[in-house]
């Protein structure tokens, strides 16, 4: 017996639908910026419009008038937030984005995966996939940076009360905790920075990023903790959910398993066609046009950018990593931690079978208008 197809009420229900991709073909076959007047949005979904939109000059991270959204402004994780480099323009984005490009590029891929393939088997639990999904990316991103193996439980669970205050649905207990986690991670961070200038053998990641910046001559040092932070808590939710994602598409297609070629390459599909962000906003700082369509000065556009992946004239580019200016300089790494977590649940851990757990998932969504995080049970 068929059942009927409901399609997402609009694109932000779309994020957690069980199917929202005939939903996201239909927007696309609407080029141009559109106006969804529930929303209250600007929709660019095509990969023409997509691009257009990140390349202009008055579309920005952040509307001009709330750098730093008002919940969270004037405590710890409000500071972090504000140093971001994904989170801001012109100056205080090229020359921090530069040093951390640079660090970034220098991570091997493979000694990426291999780190998360070993950090994964030893954070398994036989409870599952819930938990696991998030410390074992966000354990990989410390321990390259430098945290010693004791301290990644800690920094894991920082780094989950942290990201709690990036949502809009977060109450003020949660936002409470994301200020009292940002001060333990930026402390942290300092602590670490001690620890690598005192060494004789600086490997880590967090030695290279520091030398990248005395490179360009970055040297705010409250930023250069916070972007260290912001490494932390992109890694933690955006590779938690290409993790979760990749694990539903290999149920659903189990012969996508005999190798670690094999999972790369299915790390890297559902990174475009299934991908953990779905959605980016950017705010119009003055009056202009955008492919022939006039936007006005507070106006935001939403970048449906799971419906853009899936565009032609995208030409395969992956828009969850972002484009231009904002492109993301981690997606190599993203890429990595996850097949890295793939292989080692793959490994078939203590107690029960990698096949048997995948014919008994259970899930639903994370509530989230833009990451597409699955919660399993």
């Amino acid at each position: 017996m068929t059942t009927s197809y409901t399609p997402p009420k609009h694109a932000l229900d779309a994020v957690t639908h069980a199917n929202p991709y005939p939903y996201y073909d239909g927007l696309l076959a609407r080029q141009g910026l559109h106006f969804d007047a529930g929303l209250g949005l600007w929709i660019a979904a095509g990969a023409d419009d997509v691009m257009a939109v990140m390349r202009h000059p008055e579309c920005r991270v952040r509307p001009v008038a709330e750098p730093v959204p008002a919940a969270i402004a004037g405590g710890a994780a409000g500071q972090v937030f504000g140093a971001l480099v994904r989170m801001n323009d012109g100056e205080r984005h090229a020359q921090p984005k530069l040093a951390l490009q640079r660090a970034l590029a220098g991570v091997s891929a493979q000694a990426a995966q291999q780190c998360a393939a070993q950090i994964g088997r030893r954070l398994w639990r036989d409870d599952g996939l819930a938990d696991w999904m998030f410390e074992a990316p966000v354990s990989s991103m410390a321990s390259l940076l430098g945290f010693a193996d004791s301290r990644l439980p800690a920094v894991a669970a920082w780094m989950g009360e942290f990201v709690a205050c990036l949502s809009p649905y977060s109450d003020a207990a949660q936002i409470e905790r994301a200020h009292a986690a940002a001060q333990a991670l930026l402390a942290g961070f300092k602590e670490l920075m001690r620890e690598a200038s005192a060494s004789a053998a600086p490997g880590s990641l967090l030695a290279q990023v520091v030398a990248e910046a005395d490179a360009v001559g970055w040297n705010e040092s409250h930023a250069l903790l916070a972007n260290l932070v912001g490494l932390l808590s992109q890694t933690y939710e955006a590779t938690a959910g290409l993790i979760g994602n990749s694990v539903l598409a290999l149920a659903r297609q189990p012969e996508e398993r005999s190798g670690e070629e094999d999972v790369a390459a299915l790390v890297r599909a559902v990174s475009r066609f299934d991908p953990p962000i779905q959605n980016t906003r950017r705010f119009v700082a003055n009056d202009c046009e955008i492919g022939g369509v006039p936007v006005l000065a507070g106006q935001t556009i939403l970048l449906v950018l799971a419906a853009a992946n899936r565009d032609p004239r995208g030409q395969g580019r992956e828009f969850g990593f972002g484009h231009g200016v904002h492109a993301c300089p981690g997606q190599a790494l993203a890429c990595a931690f996850a097949a890295g977590a793939m292989a080692a649940l793959m490994a078939e851990p203590a107690g029960q079978s990698e096949s048997a757990m995948l014919r008994t998932l259970s899930w639903t969504y994370r509530r989230s208008p833009n990451a597409r995080i699955p919660v399993f049970s």
